[in-house]
């Protein structure tokens, strides 16, 4: 009987450890202590507006947060053919992002949800450094994505994405989900689930720049990544940013008005 009970007790015990451990155990941070890198793109003359004021730099990338949605607005990343290895990482716990200031959602909101945890900068795009992958699971860098859309056109367009990478060199990709008022939310903090997301990739070449954004339901699709394609103008007035903001008028109007994809091979 003396047994009996004292395996009981172990057992309750272990029971709630996992539970407290399940639901407030949380690592400090994933970034790199030793870093003296605080920004992730070199020219910030092409970076998006923030509708927020609520900027955040990492090492590997850098955002917009949206306390309102708890997620991001939007994620900007340099993605350099060097990046592109093959190196096996262990996926670690997604954790909250110590540098916004207003706490980005727990993962937890996710749980039961029926969304995947999207990751907006892929970690499949930051495997050349643990501390880059680990980076990418700081829950400012998720949304609640459909799962057959996540492992589906999503993931589609993030391959083709790095394709284009190794094809032509350095990119800069700026992502997220398209933030608007009455959006349906998950978990005890409300997070909004976008009805679509977007992604804009461009890279420099000399004075030229070549531009692609696309703008897709958060649902599956089989349809080519072609069907997509808008102008810039579109997706800026889905989320009210200005995606070249510190870009001369003319050029905007250039570059922003109609799609090109005459330099891009899918």
């Amino acid at each position: 009987m003396k047994n009996k009970t004292i395996y009981t007790l172990l057992f309750i015990v272990c029971v709630v450890g996992f539970w407290v451990f399940e639901n407030f155990y949380t690592p400090d941070t994933y970034s790199n202590p030793n870093s003296k890198a605080d920004a992730v793109l070199v020219d910030t003359g092409f970076l998006p507006s923030s509708t927020t004021g609520a900027i955040v730099q990492h090492e590997h990338f850098m955002l917009s947060y949206s306390e309102p949605h708890e997620q991001a607005e939007w994620v900007a990343y340099e993605l350099k053919k060097s990046h592109l290895t093959q190196d096996d990482r262990r996926r670690p716990y997604f954790i909250e992002d110590p540098k916004v200031k207003t706490k980005s959602a727990d993962w937890r909101n996710y749980k039961g949800s029926g969304y995947d945890r999207g990751h907006l900068c892929p970690a499949g795009d930051r495997r050349f450094s643990e501390y880059a992958y680990n980076e990418t699971f700081y829950t400012s860098n998720i949304s609640p994505q459909d799962r057959e859309f996540n492992a589906g056109v999503w993931n589609r367009l993030e391959q083709q994405v790095r394709y284009w990478c190794k094809k032509y060199g350095d990119l800069v990709v700026i992502t997220g989900g398209v933030l608007e008022n009455g959006l349906n939310e998950i978990g005890e903090e409300d997070v909004d689930v976008p009805k679509a997301f977007y992604k804009v990739v461009f890279r420099k070449d000399g004075n030229t720049v070549d531009v692609l954004a696309f703008l897709i339901p958060n649902k599956e699709s089989n349809a080519p990544l072609e069907h997509f394609l808008v102008p810039i103008d579109k997706v800026e007035e889905k989320t009210s940013i200005d995606f070249f903001e510190k870009q001369p008028k003319a050029w905007q109007e250039k570059v922003e008005q109609k799609v090109n994809a005459s330099a891009w091979q899918f």
